[in-house]
């Protein structure tokens, strides 16, 4: 570093990146940025002597990973199948039957969860399935293996998404491979009366498919329900506080969702958690439709 400087470090361990794999944030996990430091220094996976990596070759693994079961709850040991080339994704139960899921790289998204999972190498696998988001919880004991099967992922998506829209620039590409969800978070809510008791339930913001969607326990396979997030043209709007005549007991921050159909009505813990539900749902409602 004292000879040459970051930059010189840089252009020859940064080399041949491929613009699928993911560069982690200060902000992110601990296991993405250890194996992201150990791929560059240790392994020298992108100085200009390795051939960067096809995406749909990079796109295609098998292996083993301990998959939470939807019913069980326990973490069991699954084999995986991921083919760019075919478009899917699969995971088996048992080796002598056929798929338990054959899941569409169209819709297919990954994101670390260390602290949700309990694990520090967990990640969530999200897919659609009958219009539904399905949830997979999986991990592996090993910290390269996890990441491995991340960028897999992600060189899966990409070969998709090049194909799927050749023309469009790869700025725009690169943010749909793979996104992590806007706000998590507990909230109350109430029912579509606004006189139903209040619930506590575990609620995700995905920004991309517009959806805060709710759950009974933050590792359910499926939300109970999801509210559809448009713009503000559409008569969409989120404000502080309960609308006009609602009354609770609880003396807690509010918001109120307006739709044009209704208005949701969510209780938040504390000022900060009721701010930053507000950006965020803000955020997506000021989102062009396309974005």
């Amino acid at each position: 570093m004292k000879k040459h400087g970051n930059l010189c470090a840089k252009a020859k361990y940064e080399a041949t990146v491929p613009s699928y794999y993911y560069i982690p944030q200060s902000c992110d996990c601990l296991v993405l940025r250890e194996q992201w430091i150990r791929a560059k220094y240790e392994r020298e996976e992108f100085v200009a002597t390795r051939v960067c990596q096809d995406p749909c070759s990079a796109g295609t693994r098998e292996g083993f990973l301990w998959k939470r079961g939807r019913e069980s709850r326990q973490f069991q040991k699954r084999r995986f199948l991921l083919s760019a080339g075919e478009g899917v994704m699969k995971y088996y139960t048992k080796e002598s039957r056929g798929p338990k899921a054959i899941i569409s790289i169209k819709n297919l998204n990954a994101m670390f969860q260390t602290a949700k999972i309990q694990h520090a190498h967990g990640l969530q696998i999200t897919y659609d399935t009958d219009g539904q988001t399905r949830n997979l919880f999986v991990y592996h004991e090993s910290g390269k293996e996890i990441v491995d099967w991340f960028n897999a992922i992600r060189a899966a998506r990409y070969h998709y998404l090049r194909t799927t829209f050749p023309t469009v620039p790869e700025p725009e590409l690169i943010p749909r491979i793979t996104r992590n969800y806007v706000k998590e978070g507990y909230m109350e809510k109430t029912g579509p009366k606004q006189k139903e008791s209040f619930k506590v339930r575990w609620f995700c913001l995905d920004s991309q498919e517009r959806n805060l969607m709710y759950f009974k326990n933050p590792l359910d396979a499926f939300a109970q329900g999801q509210v559809f997030i448009g713009t503000m043209d559409e008569g969409y709007e989120v404000r502080a506080g309960l609308p006009q005549g609602v009354q609770v007991k609880k003396r807690k921050p509010a918001i109120t969702v307006v739709t044009p159909v209704r208005e949701f009505v969510f209780i938040c813990e504390n000022d900060r958690e009721q701010k930053e539900w507000i950006d965020a749902l803000n955020g997506v409602i000021a989102q062009s439709l396309r974005g």
